[in-house]
């Protein structure tokens, strides 16, 4: 009576280990190393170095940037599945303030919009963009 029970967690376990190693080879999950403090989600995360992926990569909807103790998912406003050729996050810059725009990955590129609000507070005279290039 216990062999198939036994059988059954084995092969769920051995499923559950496939999908974790096909996940960790899926071609929109980028390193980066980040050497400021930014704004991506809503949330300030610190100068780093973080993982961005996709959650489901099936849908290229919802992506995920983390280190080892901070994280935030981010909800892009487009995807692009034009290759990006080189991993890379793009910021712009507004008053003293880094917010994250953009995440280009070998599977495409995504566009992350800023909160209206949380831009009106961060705009000072002088803007601009700035490229972070991932490994």
């Amino acid at each position: 009576m216990k062999t198939p029970y036994l059988t059954i967690v084995l092969t769920l376990t051995c499923l559950l280990g496939l999908g974790i190693s096909a996940r960790a080879q899926d071609a929109s999950n980028i390193v980066v190393n980040v050497p400021f403090e930014f704004v991506a989600g809503g949330k300030t995360l610190p100068a780093g170095t973080y993982s961005v992926g996709c959650v489901f990569p099936e849908t290229d909807s919802t992506l995920i940037i983390s280190s080892h103790d901070k994280g935030e998912f981010l909800l892009p406003i487009g995807f692009d599945r034009a290759s990006a050729g080189q991993a890379k996050l793009s910021f712009e810059h507004l008053g003293d303030t880094y917010f994250l725009r953009e995440v280009q990955t070998p599977a495409g590129v995504y566009t992350i919009g800023t909160r209206r609000a949380m831009t009106k507070l961060a705009q000072m005279k002088d803007h601009g963009t700035v490229v972070f290039s991932g490994n």
